[in-house]
Parts: structure tokens; C-alpha cells; sequence
């Protein structure tokens, strides 16, 4: 600013508070005049009267200031204030950096979990009215919730009136032909309504219309945004084209928004209509299909679902041998979608909230050792004038400044965590999380961080407010407040570390199970042998391979091409590998024993005879299949140990049949086998019976192969690919991955994976500034008491002694920390029992081990204020005070 505009400005403010104090006497002048006035009208002499009202009215000067104070509001004393107070914290630049350090950190962590929060959670699913839309299922004993038979489905559709409509999806993949070759690709097949329902219309082209879903119908199929910019460049052109799936011609009818997302199929390219009824869906008791409906106006899901199981029951009645023991489920679509995550956004939301509570409770003890060691200050001040108010406004200020600083930097912190927190998601359980696309600093976010700016600016300036009401201005002016400062640490400042450390065991508790259970998962039993073994996923094109034999030919041309690379110690395929989940069910019914309609669900694998030696299944008796057991031999399975422990206990399984619920002939299967129970569903997922089946006798275009090594697996994936080629080029092959890569990548190993990270990261974090702040409180407290404890060692004291009570002191707030922290811990821990595996709560051995961690780093960061208080000189000490 040059001087000609700096004496302009003051010149401003030199005549507005001219003009003010020219007002002010004015009117107190008049307010002289009317009291003499009405002394004169009692009957006082009017020199009488004039003294009368001047000791009436006071000190002018002091109502003048009083004024000043009170009433006019000056931009020049706020200028002042924020001057002192930038000031005061350039002076203090080590206590301004590490509380806006730890401010930004709670609050950034804190703002950027709450966006993904929100994204998931808050944020409407991206549909027209998403909270009428509902999931529609079915359920039996072994499933709380199971897909729809194709039959079921059009019953349930046509007898019932809760839903304005009701649309069936599926997965399934096509073999692409591109002008490299034939290339698998996820798909999903759709009721005609389905983009109705979801209120999803396409940018280009059109949608399904009514009756293109039913069997006859036209080949046609509708593009996601995604598929359409990668293959086809994002042409306008492209409505009407054809396109080559499984060797047949789709035409191209639409082109859905790139903002559309549906993460049930998160991953499919192509919609295509149910058209014709794949094998599946020719019997009612084949479930592959699930169920979304729109509630019609004024029906609750609570009616919907009602009407639903009297359908269900109906059906029991009516289809005994497919649908006994068959019910329905009605629940939002909203808790299909965001399942699996809402615990673990909840868990992690709940874990930054307390990392930002400890990072508020260490920066309020940060203020309020600031307020001690400015007793001196502010007594000097009140001495001289200063009112309580002018402190509290200077105290506001540079708690405001503060805070503020902490707030904007902590928005850069939240902006770095969610993009590291993005690129820490593994691209296979990214694909699952469409919403993932919705995080960022949105509205909801930005109020979220708005609200926390407010609570700790409260706090940065009620905290020397609180502690200047309790401040006595002669103590302060006596001592220096060393005493006091002391008493009032005990009463308060210690409290707050108990708080920290009782935190901080909460979070290093929930670390500690969720890394406990993260390693029970990984090292699950799971009834094969895991290393060296390589697999994917191979499709072959209907059109060349359309009949059984063909089928089989290819199966053992492939198994015999890979058997005989260098490396290769066994070859299996299988309809699912292992690891997967407990789906693709079959309904059993044991020849000679009493059956009453019940389901017997057991996972159905259709293997090859090469299949259980390759994963080294533990043969319990019986045999395994051989090249012999094909269609022209009757059919023969091997059972897993569940399944005989189930359905023949305390017998010899081999050489008993099980048939379907009706004894069809062509279903009775005899059982030459019993296996080692393989973990077929997910890691966290329960043993279920399982049966094997000979693929040669019923062969699939869709496979799984796995590969035994004696080397490295990973290697041999290229040389898989490329020999399968060498077989068919127009073998489609996708999911190459090692059998360990594919544990490791199960959503349940991701989840347990993500939290047990984060939160371990959030215990970290709370540890240090809990052993951080207990350091503080010891170090300040020894500071304090310098005095006192050179007296002591005057009069005999041994270090000994001074050490024995600095580390009391320090014992009892890490022991009452950790005892509180403890019994929060154990009730925290019950909250998130869905993320925790084979581990109770209140396991003892992480309790004990987090107890030690912490008890051992908070005594340590004592021991050096301990020692330095131990090596106080008497002399010295009495001489400086």
C-alpha cells in the first residue's frame, strides 16, 4: 500500500470514530439535560439540579468507553486482534504447526471416508425413485436367499399385484468374434422391462420392447457406454449393426448412458433378452435367474412380501417335488447392492471418527497447556484494564485462526486420502463398487466438513475461554501459576489423556481382530493343496462344438495338449473351481431311505477324471473317475465327507444312489467315491455336501482349467493361452490367474484385506498421538513441578524416588487409559462381528498384546521426561525460581 492510500484509510477511521464520539456526547449530553429538567420540575435549585444529574449519569469517560466497547463495533479492532493473534502464533510456531498438523489429519481422514460413506450410503442408488424399486427372490434351508426358476418367475409375475412391474436378470457370456479371433465376454440376460423398471433409458438407439424377451424372438442386444467407446469406437452409426456372439448374429438396437451402473452385473458388455430357455430353465427346480420389482403406489415392501410368500406357498401346493419348502424374499434393492460393503464403511467411518476425537482431545491439551504458560500474560492484561470480554474476543480470535488453518489443510488431506484410498481398491473388487465413481467432495461431504470446521473452531476458542473463568488474577500475578497450572492439569488435562489412550486402544483392539481374522482367512483349511496351481477359464464356440462328443473330444484334446507342456505335472477341468461359491446346486433324494419332499441341496461339479488328483483331493474311499466314465457307462459320482456324514452317518457310502425328488431313472447316480471336503463356496463361507460328476457325460462349452506345476505357476499362464489356441484358434480364454492370486482376490479377502489395512493405519495413527500426548502431559507436569522436586532433592531425596513419582503419575493415566479403553474395546468389537472370522470379541490374546503395546510405549515416553526430572540440580532449580 503506498502512504497516500495508507493516510487515506486512516483518515477514514480517524472520522468515523470522530463522528461516533461526536454522536455519543450528543446524546449523553441530552441525557443530562432531561434528568436536570426533571429535577428542576421536583423543585431543586437549578445549580443543585445540574450537580445532581452529573453524579446521576457517572463518569463520562468511563460510559464513553464503556460505549466504545459495548456498542460500536470497530473493523480497526478486529484488524488488531487477528494481527496479535497471527503474531502470538508466528511466536509459537512449533505448538501452530503440530495442532494444525493434527487437525488436518483427523479432519481429512475423517471427510474422506465420509465420502465414500456417502457415495454407498446417502447418495439414491443412480435410478428413477430407487426406494420403490425392491429385490425379489427365493429362499429355502440352505440359501436366505436363492435365484428364481424361469417358471416361478412368470407365475409370480402373473399372480401377483404389489408390483407396477416385475423383471428378471441372469449372467451369462457370449465367444465375440473380432477380426483377431473369438474373445469371451461377460453379458447379462434381461426382461424386457428391465430398463423400464429401473427408469434407465438408452442415449442412443431404443430399448427392449414388450414380448422381444419371449422364446422365438429376435436375436438383439444393447451395448453399455464402456463396450461401445473401447470396440466400437463411440460411433452414432452403430444402432443396426450386427454383431457375432456365440456364432450368431445380434443386431445392436441401443447404447446405454455411460452413468449407468447395476452392480449385480457390474461387469457385463452386452444385455441381450431371455429369448429361448437354455437347459436350466426347461425344469422348474433350476434356479439361475433373480428378481427386481417396482412397489405400486402405496404398497410397503412389508405387504409386498407377504403377498409374495402366499404366492410361494401356493406354488409349494401346487409343485410339491420342485418347490416344497419354498419361500420368497422382498427387500430393497439398495441392501442387495451395498451388502457386503455397509459394514465396512460403517467399521471404517466409526474408526476415523475416533482418530478425529483423538486428534481433537490432543490439540485441546495442546490449548490448554498454551493457556497455562500464558497465565502470566493475561493477569498482566486483566491488571491493567483489559475486561474479560476483550480477552475472550483476542482467545476467539486466535482459537478461529487456528482452526481455520487445521480445516483448510485438512481439505487437502481429504482430497490425497480418497485418491489414495481409490488406488489401494483392487481393480477386482472395484468393478463390484460402482458407486465408487459418485465419491468426491459433494455436497453432503462438504456440509459434513463444514459441520466439523464449526465444532473444533468451538473448541480452538472455548478452551482458554473455559480456563480463563477459572483464573484467578493474583495467583496468576504470585506464582507465575506454576501451583495452580498444576492442580488444574490434574483436574482436567490428565482426563483428556486417559480419553487418548482409551481411544487408541479401541482402535489398536479392532486393528488387531481384524488382522487376526484377515489371517484365519487366508490360512483356512481349505481341503486341497493351493501352491502350484494355475487356472482359467476356456469357452468354445457352439457352432463348432455343438454335440456331446465333440465336447468330449476337445476336453481330452486340451487336457492331453497341456499335459505335455514342460512343467506340467496334471491337467483338470471343471464346470467351478474351488473357491467360488456354494451355487450351482443340485435337489438329491437317497434311493432306499424315507423322503418326505424336503430339498437336499448339495454343490454340483461336473470334473474330469484328472480333475481331484490335480488339486490333490484326499481320497477317504472308493475310487475317483477314470477315462471310462462317460455317457455310455450309467452315471456314476464321487461325494465329499460332508455329504456322507450328512446323508449316511455311520455308514459306507459306496455303492448307494441318489436320484431327484421324483426317482426319475435317468437321475439315479451311484456313488463311487468319498473325498476330503474341498471348499467349494468362499473362505468365510460354510462346508457344504458336494457331489462330482463325470463331465463326460454331460460336457459344457463353458469350463474351468487348473494346471499342477512344478514350477512356478504364474510363468505358465501365457503358455496355457497359447497352446489352447494351438488347439482351436477360436477358443475364447479369459481369467488367467494362480490359484493363491485367486484366494487373495475373493471379496472376502479383499474386505478383511481393506479394513484390516485402514484401520490398522487409523490404530497407528491414534497410537502415537495418545503416547504423544500422555509425553505431554508428563513433560509439562515435570516442568511445573521443577521447584518442587529441587526442593525434595535439597532435603535428601534420591533419584530413585524422583523417578518412582514421575512414572506413578504416568502409570496411573496409562493404566486407567488402557482398563477403560479395554471394556470400550470389547463392546466396539461386538458392533463389527460381521468382519470378523474364527476371533471372539474379546479375545483374550489381542486384548493382553494391545495392553502390553500400549502400557510399554506410554511408560517408555515417560521414562525421558522421568530422567530429566531426576536430573534436576537443587541449586539451579531453586536459583531460577
Amino acid at each position: 500500500m503506498n502512504p497516500f492510500s495508507l493516510f487515506l484509510k486512516r483518515l477514514s477511521i480517524l472520522l468515523r470514530r470522530n463522528r461516533f464520539r461526536s454522536e455519543l456526547d450528543e446524546e449523553m449530553a441530552f441525557h443530562r439535560e432531561q434528568a436536570e429538567k426533571e429535577f428542576i420540575a421536583a423543585g431543586m435549585a437549578p445549580q443543585q439540579a445540574h450537580l445532581s444529574a452529573l453524579r446521576q449519569f457517572g463518569n463520562a469517560t468511563r460510559v464513553r468507553e464503556q460505549s466504545h466497547t459495548f456498542i460500536a463495533f470497530r473493523w480497526e479492532t478486529v484488524a488488531q486482534d487477528l494481527h496479535f493473534a497471527l503474531r502470538q502464533l508466528l511466536q509459537n510456531s512449533g505448538f501452530a504447526l503440530t495442532a494444525i498438523f493434527i487437525l488436518a489429519l483427523g479432519m481429512g481422514v475423517s471427510v474422506a471416508i465420509f465420502a465414500f460413506v456417502d457415495a454407498a450410503l446417502i447418495q439414491p442408488l443412480p435410478y428413477h425413485a430407487p426406494d420403490r424399486l425392491m429385490d425379489v427372490a427365493e429362499n429355502g434351508a440352505m440359501h436366505l436367499r436363492s435365484d428364481l426358476s424361469r417358471d416361478d418367475y412368470n407365475d409370480w409375475k402373473r399372480l401377483n399385484h404389489s408390483f407396477s412391474s416385475l423383471e428378471v436378470y441372469g449372467g451369462t457370456g457370449f465367444l465375440l468374434r473380432t477380426p483377431s479371433g473369438s474373445e469371451p465376454v461377460p453379458a447379462a440376460r434381461v426382461t424386457d422391462g428391465f430398463f423400464g423398471t429401473l427408469g434407465v433409458r438408452p442415449i442412443l438407439g431404443r430399448d427392449f420392447r414388450p414380448g422381444e424377451d419371449r422364446p422365438g424372438g429376435a436375436k438383439i442386444v444393447i451395448l453399455t457406454d464402456g463396450v461401445w467407446q473401447r470396440r466400437f469406437g463411440g460411433r452414432t452409426d452403430v444402432v443396426g449393426q450386427s454383431i457375432t456372439l456365440d456364432g450368431a448374429a445380434y443386431t445392436i438396437v441401443g447404447v446405454l448412458p455411460r452413468t449407468f451402473e447395476f452392480a449385480p452385473r457390474a461387469i457385463a458388455e452386452f444385455y441381450v433378452p431371455l429369448l429361448d430357455k437354455n437347459v436350466c430353465e426347461q425344469r422348474r427346480g433350476c434356479h439361475n435367474l433373480f428378481g427386481i420389482g417396482r412397489l405400486r403406489d402405496g404398497v410397503t415392501p412389508q405387504a409386498a412380501l407377504q403377498e409374495m410368500k402366499a404366492i410361494a406357498a401356493q406354488l409349494a401346493v401346487q409343485y410339491p417335488g420342485s418347490n416344497q419348502g419354498q419361500g420368497a424374499v422382498v427387500q430393497p434393492l439398495s441392501a442387495i447392492i451395498l451388502g457386503p460393503v455397509r459394514p465396512v464403511l460403517l467399521t471404517l467411518l466409526a474408526a476415523a471418527g475416533l482418530l478425529l476425537l483423538i486428534a481433537s482431545v490432543n490439540v485441546a491439551s495442546l490449548l490448554l497447556v498454551r493457556s497455562e504458560s500464558r497465565r502470566r500474560e493475561v493477569a498482566i492484561r486483566g491488571t491493567l484494564g483489559a475486561t474479560p470480554t476483550r480477552l475472550s474476543r483476542q482467545f476467539i480470535t486466535e482459537g478461529l485462526l487456528l482452526a481455520l488453518a487445521g480445516c483448510f489443510a485438512g481439505l487437502f488431506v481429504s482430497s490425497w486420502t480418497m485418491t489414495i484410498l481409490m488406488t489401494l481398491i483392487p481393480t477386482s473388487m472395484a468393478g463390484n463398487l460402482p458407486f465408487l465413481a459418485r465419491v468426491g467432495f459433494h455436497l453432503h461431504a462438504a456440509i459434513f466438513a463444514g459441520a466439523i470446521a464449526v465444532l473444533t473452531s468451538a473448541l480452538m476458542a472455548l478452551i482458554p475461554i473455559l480456563r480463563l473463568s477459572f483464573m484467578d488474577i493474583r495467583e496468576g500475578l504470585g506464582d507465575g501459576g506454576r501451583s495452580a497450572a498444576g492442580r488444574f492439569w490434574q483436574r482436567i488435562g490428565a482426563n483428556l489423556v486417559i480419553v487418548e489412550l482409551s481411544v487408541a486402544v479401541v482402535l489398536l483392539v479392532g486393528a488387531g481382530l481384524l488382522g487376526k481374522s484377515f489371517y484365519r482367512l487366508l490360512h483356512v483349511d481349505l481341503g486341497f493343496d493351493a501352491s502350484h496351481l494355475a487356472s482359467l477359464q476356456m469357452a468354445a464356440p457352439e457352432s463348432t462344438y455343438a454335440k456331446p462328443e465333440q465336447k468330449v473330444a476337445l476336453l481330452r484334446e486340451v487336457t492331453r495338449r497341456l499335459s505335455a507342456l514342460p512343467g506340467v505335472e496334471s491337467v483338470g477341468i471343471t464346470s467351478d473351481l474351488p473357491i467360488q461359491c456354494n451355487c450351482d446346486t443340485d435337489w438329491i433324494r437317497i434311493v432306499g431311505k424315507p423322503f418326505h419332499g424336503e430339498h437336499n441341496e448339495v454343490d454340483e461339479r461336473d470334473v474330469t477324471p484328472g480333475y481331484l488328483p490335480t488339486l490333490k483331493a484326499r481320497l477317504i474311499r472308493g475310487r475317483l473317475f477314470s477315462e471310462d466314465d462317460d455317457s455310455s457307462k450309467a452315471q456314476k459320482i464321487i461325494i465329499n465327507e460332508a455329504l456322507a456324514q450328512k446323508y449316511f452317518p455311520g455308514e459306507d457310502p459306496i455303492g448307494k444312489k441318489v436320484a431327484n425328488g421324483s426317482l426319475d431313472p435317468k437321475s439315479v447316480r451311484e456313488i463311487i467315491g468319498e473325498v476330503g471336503n474341498v471348499r467349494e463356496g468362499g473362505l468365510d463361507d460354510d462346508i457344504w455336501p458336494s457331489e462330482y460328476q463325470a463331465m463326460y457325460y454331460s460336457p459344457d462349452n463353458f469350463v474351468a482349467i487348473a494346471v499342477r506345476t512344478a514350477g512356478d505357476e504364474k510363468a505358465i499362464l501365457p503358455e496355457l493361452i497359447k497352446t489352447l489356441h494351438q488347439v482351436d484358434p477360436n477358443l475364447g480364454t479369459y481369467g488367467e490367474i494362480t490359484m493363491t492370486e485367486q484366494i487373495n482376490s475373493t471379496q472376502s479377502a479383499l474386505i478383511h484385506r481393506f479394513s484390516t489395512w485402514l484401520v490398522g493405519g487409523f490404530a497407528v495413527i491414534a497410537l502415537v498421538l495418545g503416547v504423544v500426548g500422555l509425553y505431554g502431559v508428563i513433560a509439562y507436569s515435570v516442568s511445573q513441578r521443577t521447584r518442587e522436586i529441587g526442593v525434595r532433592m535439597a532435603l535428601g531425596a534420591q533419584r530413585s524416588t524422583v523417578y518412582k513419582m514421575v512414572m506413578r503419575q504416568a502409570g496411573w493415566l496409562t493404566f486407567a487409559g488402557i482398563g477403560i479403553g479395554l471394556a470400550c474395546a470389547v463392546g466396539a468389537s461386538m458392533l463389527m462381528d460381521k468382519l470378523l472370522f474364527g476371533v471372539e470379541a474379546w479375545d483374550a490374546a489381542t486384548l493382553a498384546v494391545v495392553a502390553v503395546v500400549l502400557a510399554t510405549a506410554s511408560l517408555a515416553a515417560s521414562f525421558l521426561p522421568a530422567h530429566r526430572a531426576a536430573s534436576v540440580n537443587p541449586t539451579e532449580a531453586l536459583r531460577a525460581e
